[in-house]
């Protein structure tokens, strides 16, 4: 994807339970360290989804494991955001040490798409999200 907005930033710890017998973070825990960062901006721009009503949800979720994380430390995680479509947009994940910012550990992100959960369907993406995304 060649273009990108930075949206949001987040930093979190890393935790003891966290890394696996292998001595590194385990690679399911990337899944939620996205996650963690995805839900806090949608919470922050206000789409948290509404069982009754509309909101967004994930298609596809993926991630590129560069560096190893290991406990004690703190991560920052970087999410980007693609050009909107008619009802979904690409997001664009981050993951570094805040020790080491210039070492990327793992690039991940994952496909939204704004549904309406009555039916079960896809619908156009409201007005006030297409503008933070553009």
């Amino acid at each position: 994807m060649s273009e990108k907005k930075l949206v949001h930033t987040m930093r979190m710890p890393i935790r003891w339970g966290d890394m696996d017998a292998m001595g590194h973070v385990n690679n399911t825990v990337y899944f939620r360290y996205l996650e963690s960062a995805r839900i806090e901006w949608f919470t922050q721009i206000g789409c948290d989804p509404d069982p009754a009503g509309e909101g967004p949800v994930i298609i596809n979720a993926h991630c590129t494991f560069i560096k190893q994380l290991k406990y004690p430390g703190e991560i920052e995680v970087l999410t980007y955001v693609g050009p909107p479509g008619r009802s979904s947009f690409e997001t664009i994940q981050e993951i570094r040490r805040v020790d080491q910012p210039e070492i990327l550990a793992a690039q991940g992100g994952a496909k939204v798409v704004w549904v309406n959960f009555p039916s079960e369907k896809s619908t156009p993406l409201p007005d006030n999200i297409k503008e933070l995304l553009a």
